[in-house]
């Protein structure tokens, strides 16, 4: 069994998006455990503020059936493959982390972990003594030297 980590983000229908896709991936993963949920700006682009969050669980599916069930739950949340990579999203998931594997072809530990705040501060609301598979810190201790001028969070208060 493996801790599989997910970032999650809307900026279309942000609580309406982001509720379904958790009670939809509640129903294909079980049992979520879910970060608080952060608004912050758009990045790459103008757009409307995003909710970001982070949602994790432990299963017995491979690291490609995570991946395949996530891109199935964006396309039922009108997602489309041939979007711009900086564009608004109803439904944006990204597989974070899976257990401690290193996986190229899924990007996974996703970089993103290491650079933006709204997806490491929700990792560590979660589990504040994860270690990051390649660098072998904690993030805790890569949260501790991020930059703070790229911290622009602000917890949202949303029914789930």
């Amino acid at each position: 069994m493996d801790t599989v980590f997910l970032g999650i983000g809307s900026n279309i229908d942000r609580e309406q998006n982001i509720r379904g896709g958790l009670h939809v991936m509640a129903e294909r993963f079980g049992k979520l455990t879910l970060s608080p949920v952060y608004k912050c700006p758009s990045v790459g682009f103008d757009g409307d503020d995003f909710y970001n969050l982070v949602a994790s669980f432990i299963t017995h599916k491979t690291i490609d059936e995570v991946f395949e069930e996530i891109k199935a739950v964006e396309y039922d949340f009108g997602r489309k493959r041939n979007e711009e990579r900086y564009s608004s999203r109803t439904l944006d998931i990204d597989l974070l982390l899976y257990g401690d594997v290193i996986d190229e072809k899924h990007d996974v530990p996703r970089n993103d972990i290491l650079k933006y705040a709204f997806v490491l501060k929700p990792m560590l609301d979660i589990d504040r003594s994860l270690i990051h598979p390649q660098t072998g810190e904690t993030l805790q201790s890569i949260w501790a030297r991020f930059p703070r001028d790229n911290i622009l969070l602000s917890e949202v208060d949303i029914a789930i």
